[in-house]
């Protein structure tokens, strides 16, 4: 049950625990203010006594009393002049005809005496017994007040009851009100975060400024949002590149395998008018293409997902040399190459692009192919030049799109899978590189590739920046 009580909220928790921690404070403070005060009090009713009977005294000695007195301090209604024997020879008005106040009787060596008496006729009084004079008949002034009603305990617990109370009830007021501000900026972020859906993952919450534990909190949740952003894009990006590779399979796959499932049907329907080496030799051509395909759509829907382990710093004008000397082409490659290039790269990626430029300039050239490499600033520039028909400018861009060919040269029984470009490209985009295709000197095609140099490059994760 009391589990049920307890507040939900750290508002209304914060809320109670000042509220009780403000009654442990205050009810032992006001008990001590009210001892306090009845003191004070006390104390100045006997001083006030004692002033009237000092007067009062004073103007016996001088033969000056009048019948009655007249008191001269403001309160101090009842005074008297005792003779020994405790007869009464003088009073004040409110004293006429009672007996003596009180039978108290300072002696010669202490000469005044404070004194609270209780009477049936008048209550509880306070007094301040006087003696007129230091002989042994000296008469004494008796003056003093009711002290009823004036330092009772009720009135003073019932005081400082009705200011303790306002105290506890402002300190829970002003808690509530602090701490709902306080925690107002929470209450944002919390509902910024419940309206955050998977169709804006850039949404972030407000962050307010300082550095304290809301500020932290907010840069915390926008930090991670981040992240979950980054996250979902790289799954946007893989599923991107899944559906490309259904896509591109379906797409392209269909027409090698309709190929030869009608070559082995037809030698299967008239094995007397098929030659069986023709039948097998269009069979793996067939199998071959197929392959090339299957293991280029393999490689593009690997592109990108390289880390930095396996990017490693090297010569670009090295790698570029070793590549060319490795081929056995129909026509000669000239290389025109700097000292030094240096570029972070995967180097099996960069000699594959390469690779599938030099098989493009191969098939389309007519005499010569160029390969350059250079610096321009910070990157590092890698050109293939060939001396063939070259690309119509509308057509540069579209030259890089999977399965794409401009004209009957770039048929499949040229030699391509229509692939070759598309994993240029994706090779260079995943090095935070470029590649364009243009026009060479000769006025057949060139395509030039730019890369940022060693050291222009950041790393972030396992990803390039």
């Amino acid at each position: 049950m009391a589990r049920h009580l307890r507040p939900q909220s750290i508002r209304g928790r914060l809320t109670v625990l000042v509220t009780l921690l403000a009654i442990l404070l205050l009810l032992p403070t006001g008990a001590a203010e009210g001892a306090v005060g009845r003191q004070a009090l006390g104390d100045a009713l006997w001083l006030e006594a004692r002033e009237q009977a000092n007067l009062t005294a004073a103007a016996d000695r001088l033969n000056e009393l009048r019948d009655p007195l007249v008191p001269r301090v403001a309160g101090v209604d009842l005074v008297q002049v005792v003779a020994p024997g405790h007869r009464v020879v003088d009073a004040s008005r409110d004293a006429l005809g009672m007996p003596p106040l009180t039978s108290a009787w300072p002696a010669p060596g202490d000469p005044e005496e404070d004194v609270q008496t209780c009477t049936t006729h008048l209550g509880c009084v306070r007094l301040a017994a006087l003696r007129i004079k230091g002989t042994a008949n000296s008469p004494v002034v008796y003056a003093g007040r009711l002290a009823a009603g004036l330092t009772s305990t009720g009135i003073f617990a019932r005081l400082f009851g009705v200011q303790d109370g306002l105290l506890v009830l402002l300190a829970a007021l002003a808690t509530w009100k602090i701490t709902g501000r306080t925690l107002k900026p929470v209450n944002a972020i919390r509902d910024d975060l419940d309206a955050i859906n998977g169709d804006d993952p850039s949404a972030r919450v407000p962050e307010l400024p300082g550095r304290d534990e809301i500020a932290r909190l907010a840069r915390t949740v926008n930090a991670t949002l981040g992240r979950i952003e980054e996250a979902t894009l790289q799954r946007d990006a893989v599923l991107a590149r899944q559906r490309q590779f259904v896509a591109d399979a379906s797409h392209e796959l269909r027409t090698p395998l309709a190929g030869l499932r009608a070559e082995l049907e037809m030698g299967q329907l008239h094995p007397e008018d098929t030659d069986l080496n023709e039948l097998v030799d269009g069979a793996l051509g067939d199998v071959d293409r197929l392959e090339a395909i299957i293991t280029d759509l393999l490689l593009l829907a690997r592109v990108g997902t390289a880390g930095v382990a396996d990017r490693t710093p090297m010569n670009l004008c090295d790698l570029v040399q070793a590549e060319v000397s490795q081929r056995l082409d129909r026509l000669p490659v000239r290389v025109r190459t700097g000292s030094s290039v240096p570029v972070t790269c995967v180097r099996v990626q960069i000699a594959r692009l390469l690779r599938n430029l030099l098989d493009n300039a191969q098939r389309h050239s007519r005499s010569l192919i160029q390969v350059g490499v250079r610096r321009d600033g910070p990157f590092a520039e890698l050109t293939v030049d060939d001396d063939g028909p070259g690309i119509p400018e509308p057509d540069r861009e579209r030259v890089f799109e999977r399965f794409t060919r401009l004209d009957t040269a770039r048929s499949r029984g040229h030699g391509g899978t229509g692939l070759g470009l598309a994993i240029a490209l994706e090779i260079a985009r995943a090095h935070r590189g470029t590649l364009e295709a243009g026009e060479s000197p000769s006025g057949g095609a060139r395509f030039l590739l730019r890369l940022p140099l060693d050291g222009s490059l950041g790393y972030d994760g396992d990803h390039l920046t």
